[in-house]
């Protein structure tokens, strides 16, 4: 079933987009890179990866006419993927530049507290806060890869699936209704990535019979 699943990956000129979509590939999904609003169409998912800067990367969602094509997508109930910069930008707001960003969680990006190093570069454990299918079959516990230095503070809490600890804790996975976002990059976490990226794939093939 889910190697009919089309995926359109956003390519805003803030991501690798070759890994996301070969580890997309390696779980049997479809995958289409879109860089416009007409690409997004059809597609059963919609991936938001990125790394950067929260300014920066508004400002192409905007000048390339994606920013409410993207808040739409999600408003509907649509499945959306948010990863790294593409998770910090489903927040109200930056201190990354004070960027205004996607609004569609509550929340602000700060810069992480007490770090011992910044950027936060490596492997680093993921902590369940509570149960998801998102991280069905992944031990808790596992390590993923981060490369960040700010993080989402959510407003409601009970979005909030996984923290991690580099300094103070922070939120490193959400979820609410059909939309997710991780900080780490689940394209470089070898086989724990590919899981929650395999899982995610399951969660849009059992709501695909849904008419968008």
């Amino acid at each position: 079933m889910s190697a009919a699943i089309r995926v359109a990956v956003l390519d805003y000129g803030a991501a690798n987009m070759v890994s996301i979509a070969k580890a997309l590939d390696a779980v049997d999904a479809h995958v289409v890179v879109a860089s416009t609003p007409v690409e997004m169409a059809g597609m059963d998912a919609l991936v938001v990866p990125g790394v950067g800067a929260a300014g920066s990367a508004m400002d192409h969602l905007r000048e390339h006419c994606l920013l409410e094509p993207i808040r739409e997508w999600v408003r509907a109930g649509r499945p959306f993927l948010g990863i790294c910069l593409g998770f910090q930008l489903l927040f109200d707001s930056s201190e990354e530049g004070e960027a205004e960003t996607l609004g569609l969680l509550a929340g602000r990006t700060v810069a992480l507290q007490d770090a011992p190093t910044l950027p936060h570069i490596g492997w680093n454990s993921v902590e369940a806060v509570r149960e998801h299918p998102l991280f069905q079959g992944v031990a808790n516990g596992s390590y993923f890869y981060f490369v960040h230095t700010f993080a989402p503070v959510p407003a409601d809490e009970t979005v909030v699936v996984a923290r991690t600890t580099h300094g103070r804790p922070f939120a490193s996975a959400v979820a609410k209704g059909s939309l997710y976002g991780v900080q780490f990059h689940p394209e470089k976490s070898s086989e724990a990535g590919l899981q929650v990226l395999s899982n995610f794939v399951g969660l849009v093939a059992a709501s695909s019979t849904e008419v968008w």
